[in-house]
């Protein structure tokens, strides 16, 4: 099997059905249908995961969700727990609880990051987990194609 790139776009892997980890942004823009936002061939490879072997979220999204909707950055329907709750309901998604282990992995990421402790959480829990990271977030993506040792799609249009 051919090494899969440490970032790498939906396109390079069209079999790819699952399990994924969805950053925040990601999280939202589908279940709120702005998949506009979104690469069409992530989208495509957000589809195969809910059929397939399903998308996981970070219960560290939920914060972050919850914290920029208390700040008023975002505003969620009909409050911040209410949406989360729903998207739980959700076929195809189901919440990655955060550890001890991955809080401490995430202070402790090899090279140059970002500060944004959420950004930091879900790029620790994929590295931990084995799982790829599919994500618009920029950073990220640089981070995993120059750190490696971090499965990142890269779901930007």
């Amino acid at each position: 099997m051919a090494r899969i790139p440490d970032a790498w776009r939906a396109e390079q892997r069209p079999d790819f059905q699952g399990p994924a980890l969805i950053d925040t942004h990601i999280w939202i823009w589908y279940l709120d249908g702005a998949e506009d936002r979104i690469h069409a061939g992530a989208l495509e490879l957000l589809r195969r995961c809910v059929r397939g072997e399903g998308l996981l979220v970070s219960d560290i999204s939920a914060w972050e969700l919850g914290t920029k909707a208390a700040k008023g950055h975002i505003h969620l329907s009909p409050s911040a727990a209410g949406w989360v709750a729903a998207a739980g309901r959700r076929r195809g998604f189901d919440f990655l609880p955060v550890d001890r282990a991955t809080l401490l992995a995430s202070t402790s990421l090899p090279g140059q990051i970002h500060g944004d402790p959420a950004d930091r959480i879900l790029m620790a829990t994929a590295a931990l987990s084995g799982l790829p990271l599919v994500t618009a977030d920029r950073h990220i993506v640089e981070y995993a194609r120059r750190e490696g040792g971090l499965s990142v799609c890269d779901a930007r249009p």
